[in-house]
């Protein structure tokens, strides 16, 4: 049976990853830290794997025996270096393929963290000499449910986003897509970019978040430097404050616009709508 090691497996992509590869009858191993969590998150029929990026020893056990790697971890200032350690003990494994997931824009140097950080590992994989595929996605729908509380206890969705037109992407669109990479032949070398089948503004957010609700929901598009200090009131850090607002900068400017195929080609289907997402989560925006 092929084995398929998933990195970041209790994330929002991680645990569609998982599910999508299950679905197709794959052994799949989990490198998680929190066993218990995981066990909750993925059910019985994943192998745990416990260990830490920072722990070589982990990692290379974690590597025994796979016949695949799906690389992904949580943003922040540690990223580079955790997922460059997960490329080192694949390579030194002679694991067969990673695919990568990345964002839609990558940039050595960015003043983005997100699209730095991405850049960097990018390169780190493509010189380590294990076969690489890389799945760059766009802007996840889920991240929508960083302002869930809110919008239930307010009605209103802030933002600094102004009209911008984003393609965004269901996270289990971005897992099959990942499965599809994992699982079949001739992607190696290759650079796929994941996006939603339109691209929609937060008003168009607000609107659908409404229906899905049946309560009424309002953009309120915010500057940017009123949303960094929201944040970081709320606890944010100050890496994650600056990089959104950053982030929703580029978006203005069109960063998230383009529309691809790309989830259609490797799955067969339509990617799903923000429509159907909004519809699957409106409990969690109090509908």
């Amino acid at each position: 049976m092929t084995t398929i090691l998933v990195t970041g497996a209790t994330g929002n992509v991680g645990r569609t990853v998982v599910a999508e590869l299950l679905a197709r009858g794959v052994g799949v191993w989990a490198f998680v830290r929190d066993e218990r969590r995981a066990h909750e998150l993925l059910g019985p029929d994943v192998r745990l794997v416990a260990g830490d990026f920072t722990v070589t020893a982990s990692l290379r056990r974690a590597m025994s025996d796979v016949d695949a790697v799906f690389l992904t971890s949580a943003d922040g200032p540690a990223k580079v270096e955790h997922e460059c350690a997960v490329i080192d003990a694949a390579s030194a494994a002679w694991v067969p393929r990673i695919v990568k997931l990345s964002s839609l824009h990558v940039e050595a140097g960015s003043d983005l963290g997100f699209w730095d950080w991405h850049a960097r590992i990018e390169e780190h994989l493509r010189g380590s000499g294990v076969p690489w595929v890389m799945l760059r996605a766009n802007f996840l729908m889920s991240n929508l449910l960083a302002a869930a509380n809110a919008v239930e206890a307010t009605g209103q969705l802030f933002v600094p986003a102004g009209d911008a037109k984003i393609a965004m992407i269901d996270p289990r669109d971005v897992g099959a897509s990942a499965a599809a990479l994992l699982t079949g032949d001739g992607h190696e070398g290759r650079t796929y970019t994941v996006t939603g089948g339109e691209a929609i503004t937060y008003a168009d957010v607000a609107a659908q978040l409404s229906a899905a609700t049946r309560r009424p929901v309002r953009f309120v598009d915010v500057p940017g430097d009123a949303a960094r200090e929201a944040l970081l009131s709320s606890g944010a850090p100050e890496w994650l404050a600056d990089n959104l607002v950053r982030l929703f900068g580029k978006l203005r400017d069109g960063a998230g616009a383009s529309v691809t195929d790309t989830v259609r080609e490797l799955t067969g289907r339509a990617p799903r709508t923000f429509v159907e997402w909004a519809r699957d989560h409106a409990a969690a925006f109090g509908g």
